[in-house]
């Protein structure tokens, strides 16, 4: 933070002795003689004061918010804005106020303010064009040292520009690039950045014997994300790649312009989804930068993503609550925490130990806090339902309760898909804290309250039990792809996609949401995720993606539905009406639903008797009674009878909050 602060410092240093030698240096071009002393003298009465102003028009033009040796277009756009608000601030008060009432002359004149502004756009921009010059070129110096993967970028060439301006700079590294293939047709034969279009993905096979030929032979593939577009055919593509022995990567990215670019193996999940939905990444700027965050549950695969979306999004200062202290190890030394600009630490906590979680929340005086502590797996749940009691709906409740006590602005609780007409554990607990969460909400109002809000979605690819590292792990082994049921289906989301719903939930939960006031509130939050996906078509393309034929080659089984489980998935309740969200893409919101706070603090009493005395039927009748859709449980799913037994291990679709 500190580092960080200092190069902003010299930054504004440089721009205000920029602005000042811009002014002296028009006197020095535009006047002569005593025409020149007299403006000279009067400097340093008018310089200072100008000079402030100046520094106020760069920071409102965000000139400090780009690293000089990322400056492009949009900068130099920047610079170009603030000077001429500063020039024509000259030019009104030359006109209007100093000519007529001071010295009786014009003491710049429109030849010395379009002369000042010419110079302030040289003296701010160049420096800047300068400073990414020679680090592009040191960095291409260093770039052609360590080039040692001949290579084929896969893509169209908007995205392919991006990924070369990221080897350049070094964000992507020991990548040479060799050739460039693209979808696109039109660019066939074009040079990008000095590196040829030899074909379209059909022609791979061909481009690679031609550079093997000429004594470049190609040791890798990066596709960008317009290579794994539906209309690009990516399991063709995946598909020529195995059979030339090719790895097959794709670039991957936390920041703007692929600043922050990574390489990461491309894995069968990359195919299955819709198009992602894409965020307002500047709305999440906006809110996040200088928050304070807390994340309970942050050694989970949703949690830790939130950690670092966060951080990448400009909070100053980040908690991770754990009560695992391997995952909370985990996370901790993860690059995106490891190396972040934020202030980052973690605490040992159980969510269950109310007065310990009060205090941490009180010491560390958090802005926004999200809560993803959960027990998940269905199957366990229904075995050990006391202690889903204990954690989703007794902890959530300590969580609200110490994020209110603390003062934060909000508070978001992941929900599930599963909370809606719930048939399982899971749900019914979820549920419950959603309602516990909604009766708080509803008690609290004006502009620095505290909101309590629920944020929902289906399965989460590659979260711990989602089904697709299952089904990957089990063709690993040759088969059998265990399914429960042959008509199940299920949502399916990425966990970038999960984290972002999240803040973006959060974002507008503390501005929009606030305009609201009792039932008419968002309280629940959704993103629109489609169509919903038949798990055993989910399992058949896997197969044919690694190369198999199912029947054939990978057999399926379906081991028969377990208890807790439901063929759909629903997003709203019948009785949650919904709320139009407003320059919000791809998020839904429904107002809150919820009983009397005393009704509820009843329940949670006969709740904590019932897990106190081991008794499951009283802790289900107060479900029933306060969920009342949670009473046709028994009739979720049809009894079917399994078309093969497999092992109880290898049974697959796991439930993912």
């Amino acid at each position: 933070m500190q580092k960080r602060t200092l190069k902003t410092a010299v930054m504004v240093v440089h721009d205000l002795a920029a602005t000042a030698a811009a002014v002296v240096l028009t006197f020095v071009f535009r006047f002569q003689d005593g025409a020149l002393a007299e403006r000279l003298h009067a400097l340093p009465l008018l310089l200072p004061p100008f000079l402030a102003y100046a520094g106020l028009i760069y920071a409102w033009f965000r000139l400090y918010r780009t690293k000089w040796r990322f400056a492009s277009l949009p900068d130099l756009a920047g610079i170009v804005r603030a000077a001429s608000v500063t020039a024509l601030t000259l030019l009104v008060l030359d006109y209007v106020l100093v000519s007529s009432n001071l010295y009786g002359f014009y003491f710049f004149g429109k030849v010395a303010i379009v002369l000042y502004w010419v110079l302030q756009i040289f003296l701010l921009g160049g420096p800047r064009l300068a400073f990414r010059y020679l680090k592009y070129a040191r960095s291409r110096q260093s770039q052609a040292r360590t080039a040692t993967t001949p290579t084929l970028l896969l893509g169209r060439g908007a995205d392919i520009e991006i990924v070369l301006r990221a080897i350049e700079s070094g964000s992507v590294k020991r990548l040479s690039p060799k050739g460039i293939l693209s979808p696109r047709a039109d660019e066939a034969g074009q040079m990008m950045r000095g590196v040829p279009v030899l074909g379209g993905f059909r022609d791979l096979e061909q481009v690679v014997a031609d550079l093997a030929n000429r004594g470049l032979p190609v040791r890798r593939l990066v596709a960008t994300p317009s290579a794994l577009a539906p209309e690009s055919e990516p399991d063709d593509l995946i598909a020529r790649a195995r059979r030339l022995g090719l790895p097959l990567a794709r670039v991957t990215s936390l920041g703007e312009g692929m600043r922050d670019a990574e390489l990461a193996p491309l894995e069968i999940e990359d195919l299955l989804l819709r198009p992602t939905v894409a965020i307002d990444r500047p709305r999440l700027e906006r809110f996040l930068t200088g928050a304070r965050v807390v994340v309970t549950g942050g050694g989970g695969s949703i949690g830790a993503e939130i950690c670092a979306r966060a951080v990448a999004f400009g909070a100053s200062a980040l908690l991770v609550i754990e009560n695992s202290e391997p995952a909370l190890h985990a996370v901790l030394n993860g690059p995106a925490l490891l190396h972040a600009e934020a202030a980052v630490e973690g605490a040992l906590a159980d969510i269950r130990d109310r007065e310990r979680l009060h205090a941490i929340l009180r010491d560390f005086r958090p802005t926004y806090v999200f809560h993803a502590a959960a027990l998940k797996q269905v199957p366990y749940l229904e075995r050990d339902w006391a202690e889903g009691i204990k954690t989703n709906v007794f902890g959530s409740i300590n969580v609200a309760e110490a994020t209110v006590a603390a003062g934060a602005r909000a508070l978001v609780m992941i929900s599930t898909d599963k909370a809606i007409e719930p048939v399982s554990q899971l749900g019914v607990t979820k549920r419950f804290a959603e309602m516990v969460a909604q009766s708080l909400d509803a008690e609290r109002s004006g502009p620095e309250a505290t909101r309590l809000i629920a944020v929902r979605f289906g399965n989460v690819l590659g979260s711990a039990g989602s089904v697709v590292p299952v089904f990957k792990a089990q063709i690993a082994r040759g088969g059998p792809v265990t399914v429960t049921h042959a008509e199940m289906v299920r949502y399916f989301m990425t966990v970038r996609e999960a984290s972002d719903l999240v803040l973006t939930a959060a974002s507008h939960a503390d501005a929009e949401g606030r305009g609201d006031t009792g039932d008419q509130r968002a309280a629940v939050y959704v993103l629109k995720m489609g169509q919903p996906v038949r798990i055993r078509d989910l399992a058949e393309r896997m197969i044919r993606l690694a190369g198999f034929e199912p029947g054939e080659d990978i057999e399926i089984q379906v081991t028969g539905a377990r208890p807790g489980e439901r063929l759909n998935e629903i997003l709203f309740a019948k009785e949650e009406p919904r709320v139009t969200l407003a320059g919000i893409e791809g998020v839904m919101a429904a107002k809150p639903v919820f009983a009397d706070r005393a009704v509820l603090e009843g329940w949670i009493a006969r709740l904590r008797e019932a897990v106190t005395a081991g008794d499951r039927a009283a802790a289900e009748a107060v479900f029933e009674e306060a969920i009342p859709d949670f009473r046709n449980r028994a009739g979720a799913v049809p009894n079917t009878k399994p078309e093969t037994i497999a092992p109880p291990t290898a049974a697959t679709e796991a439930a993912t909050a």
